[in-house]
């Protein structure tokens, strides 16, 4: 069984994605009361920290009777990094990435995965890599947007991906393994992907120094399969043709309990399927390291 623990997890994308790829969830942390009580529905089983900064070594082996967990996936909260805020960064006492990274050092997963808003690039994205790099992890960064595997918004997001022992890892392959796995998900942008070389663009693969490269990661930002989806979904909202595409979604109006609460968990939730090919790619390199053995 290859486990898996969520910080964060609001609403459980990562988790979903996570469980999809073949892991197990075995924790999961989050703070907010609704997304809690989803949580609690959905995984019902599993062990719970309200604060991350209970979260420690100690009490993870008195609930869970493991040392570890092969990965750790986090969206740490985005207020300190979105357009829509402030942008204070490390000014803003909302900004949880230093609990995340020590949860990381004294769990030592095999793998890492963090999730946030494109804002954090100029602000924390350097730090971050370069947090996880003197961990010990090998480190590639991904932007893209969820209009790339199929959906009908942009939600562009960052993906910081860290794996251990990084001597025997390749940044292409790496990229390669994540990029199949979208073209195999990708759905009704299958062509799309394959005309762009994959959804999937990767900003760096040398730590922080890239990271510090705007030039770079403009460049990522805006092109791949991401960058042509929302071209393509723009035309088809010029055309009329949008929402002709999921005619059975449910829309969130008045009437609907608990309606400000589910905004609130949908707007701050991940797409599964976007993390997706990222945990399958790793789950991938966590056997074939296991092969070796």
């Amino acid at each position: 069984m290859l486990t898996h623990l969520s910080l964060f997890s609001g609403i459980g994308g990562l988790d979903l994605a996570a469980e999809l790829a073949g892991f197990t969830t075995v924790g999961q942390c989050e703070f907010a009361d609704y997304p809690t009580k989803v949580l609690e529905k959905h995984w019902p089983d599993v062990p719970r920290w309200r604060d991350v900064r209970t979260l420690t070594k100690e009490s993870f082996y008195e609930r869970t009777g493991l040392r570890t967990v092969d990965v750790i996936s986090g969206g740490f909260p985005c207020q300190p990094f979105s357009v829509a805020g402030k942008q204070k960064g490390k000014g803003d006492d909302r900004y949880l990435w230093p609990e995340m990274l020590r949860v990381i050092t004294e769990l030592r997963p095999r793998c890492v995965v963090g999730e946030n808003v494109p804002g954090i690039i100029k602000i924390a994205a350097g730090q971050v890599v370069k947090d996880l790099e003197r961990a010990g992890y090998h480190v590639v960064v991904f932007n893209f947007e969820a209009a790339a595997v199929g959906a009908w918004h942009r939600r562009s997001r960052v993906f910081f991906v860290g794996i251990a022992d990084v001597a025997d890892t390749d940044d292409s392959r790496l990229h390669d393994s994540i990029r199949k796995e979208n073209q195999f998900d990708c759905g009704r942008e299958n062509d799309i992907c394959k005309q762009s070389g994959g959804a999937w663009r990767l900003i760096q693969s040398a730590g922080a120094r890239a990271c510090a490269d705007e030039r770079l990661v403009d460049n990522a930002l805006r092109s791949g399969c991401a960058g042509i989806a929302r071209r393509k979904q723009s035309q088809e909202l010029a055309d009329g043709r949008c929402w002709t595409a999921e005619p059975d979604v449910g829309r969130v109006v008045h009437g609907i309990p608990a309606r400000v609460d589910r905004l609130k968990c949908l707007g701050n939730a991940v797409v599964p399927q976007q993390a997706y090919p990222i945990f399958k790619a790793l789950m991938e390199e966590i056997l074939k390291g296991d092969k070796h053995e």
